[in-house]
């Protein structure tokens, strides 16, 4: 998958723990573990991501199969892990170990047991099952080399009625994080484009969530 940031947070987003990963050429902007919890857990980075927001516009239900792709720290896995309990799963990817054995951990001490960890590769997901309702790839798709790749694979796992949200930095904001680094910047026609190649339509879109700075959008099965 892309040079990602060594989380995935891929982020990777969410993406974190001690025990660095072997920076990947695969992966836009790695990073160690340990500076991955640190920014995905800040407060103000937390406070960012109006995860209460992000998950009411889901529709989440008990009972559903979520893939939070790049899971990173897991900051989305847990609360959405709730949101689906007690009959529904979620898949947390990653393509760090050391993050994974993070979310292990958190989940242990919190007592969250409807989550499965999964070490993705840079293309594909690598998803145990293939019924999945929702897939979530939040702040990570710019750290995806191969974007189109991966999203066609990921298209693979889906059920016939399940959708895609994309929550990814506008590159047209002037305060961009990744502003000088054009790599790590994504247009909304291209994703537009690598969905449609997938096989998946827009369906929904949140543009007041993050008016400006980032794009979310949802996509079905044509």
């Amino acid at each position: 998958m892309a040079r990602k940031t060594r989380s995935w947070l891929w982020l990777g987003v969410a993406v974190v723990l001690a025990g660095g990963a072997v920076e990947s050429k695969a992966q836009l902007a790695p990073r160690k573990a340990d500076d991955w919890i640190t920014t995905l857990e800040s407060p103000q980075r937390v406070a960012g991501q109006k995860i209460d927001e992000v998950l009411a516009k889901l529709a989440l239900k008990p009972g559903m199969a979520v893939a939070d792709i790049g899971a990173g720290s897991g900051l989305f896995t847990r609360p959405i892990a709730k949101a689906v309990a007690p009959s529904g799963k979620v898949y947390a990817v990653d393509i760090q170990q050391d993050l994974l054995d993070y979310i292990n951990k958190r989940d242990k001490d919190e007592n969250i047991r409807n989550v499965q960890t999964v070490l993705g590769a840079y293309d594909d997901p690598k998803l145990p099952a293939r019924n999945i309702d929702l897939a979530f790839i939040n702040d990570v798709l710019h750290h995806i080399e191969k974007r189109a790749a991966y999203l066609k694979a990921l298209g693979t796992y889906m059920k016939p009625s399940g959708r895609i949200a994309i929550i990814e930095m506008n590159k047209n904001d002037p305060n961009t994080p990744h502003k000088s680094q054009p790599e790590l910047l994504v247009g909304r026609e291209e994703i537009l484009q690598w969905m449609s190649d997938a096989g998946f339509k827009l369906v929904d879109e949140h543009a007041d969530l993050f008016p400006g700075t980032k794009w979310f959008l949802v996509f079905g099965r044509k």
